[in-house]
């Protein structure tokens, strides 16, 4: 039985609301690869779908990785080498979900965009799925990764520079996300910061094009970009504490270490879904930790 468009949208709304996400990810997948442009709608809830199924993933990793910290540190090595392959487990499912969606991008997505605003909310899609498999690879993987991650934001803020407007929320939400890449995959609090500023100064520079409609959201994400601006500054100006410097070590070796080495890493803070751009508070907190928006 052939399923129509519009019932698969139905079915992923259904799926959305019952919370069984996987289901939303396969039908929303299917209206994605039918090689029409998608509305409005099915386009927030395609994100909605994956972002729900990878968040959970990197919720996962996070704190499997901070208990392997732990016990390595104290030295139970047969505790580690259980976490390792468990986190090996999750690195998979993770590695599996950012594949499916950036074939599904490159495939069907990008090539039939029309609009400068679902070519940017692509490439910047593009951009965060491989920065978050950034987040957890190694060495070479790792490096391959966070540079396709950087020419799709590039891609999506050469797009938005000149096809919409400083407050729009996706252009802001791009500024944030990349930002957060600079920050913290590229190690480059500098660009991260000039950067965060820059779309945070444009926009209340042309608060006048502020729509009622999308004022909610831009303002929302102004917020966070001016909340990490205020962490990155007040964490650049104060001295690194033990923990920071384990990370900074971690990082390093990350760096070095060959690719079946697992990853060390710490990572962003994990987003709540909220329709299409709905940033969020981190889940499980520490100093590192930063708003995203997706």
């Amino acid at each position: 039985m052939t399923v129509s468009r519009e019932d698969s949208v139905y079915l992923a709304k259904l799926a959305e609301q019952a919370e069984r996400y996987e289901e939303m990810v396969e039908n929303m997948k299917a209206v994605a690869s039918s090689g029409q442009e998608l509305s409005v709608e099915e386009r927030n809830l395609l994100s909605v779908a994956y972002k729900n199924v990878i968040g959970a993933r990197r919720a996962s990793w996070r704190i499997v990785s901070s208990i392997e910290q732990k016990e390595e540190s104290k030295g139970n090595e047969q505790q580690v080498a259980l976490i390792r392959d468990y986190r090996a487990k999750i690195e998979a499912e993770l590695s599996k979900i950012c594949e499916d969606i950036l074939s599904v991008l490159s495939d069907h997505l990008i090539s039939s965009a029309q609009t400068g605003e679902s070519k940017v909310f692509y490439y910047k899609m593009k951009g965060d799925y491989h920065r978050y498999l950034a987040e957890f690879a190694t060495a070479d993987k790792r490096k391959e990764a966070a540079d396709l991650s950087l020419e799709a934001y590039k891609a999506a803020s050469e797009v938005a520079v000149t096809e919409l407007p400083p407050t729009h929320p996706i252009r802001l939400g791009l500024a944030l996300n990349f930002s957060v890449f600079y920050y913290e995959i590229m190690n480059s609090p500098d660009r991260a910061c000039h950067l965060a500023k820059q779309a945070f100064d444009d926009a209340v520079a042309d608060l006048e094009t502020l729509s009622e409609d999308s004022y909610k959201d831009s303002t929302l994400i102004m917020q966070l970009l001016r909340d990490n601006l205020t962490l990155w500054t007040d964490l650049s100006e104060a001295p690194p504490n033990e923990e920071q410097q384990h990370q900074q070590q971690q990082q390093q070796q990350q760096q070095q270490q060959p690719a079946q080495q697992p990853a060390q890493q710490q990572p962003a803070a994990q987003q709540q879904q909220q329709q299409s751009v709905a940033p969020a508070a981190s889940a499980h907190q520490s100093s590192e930790n930063k708003s995203e928006q997706e």
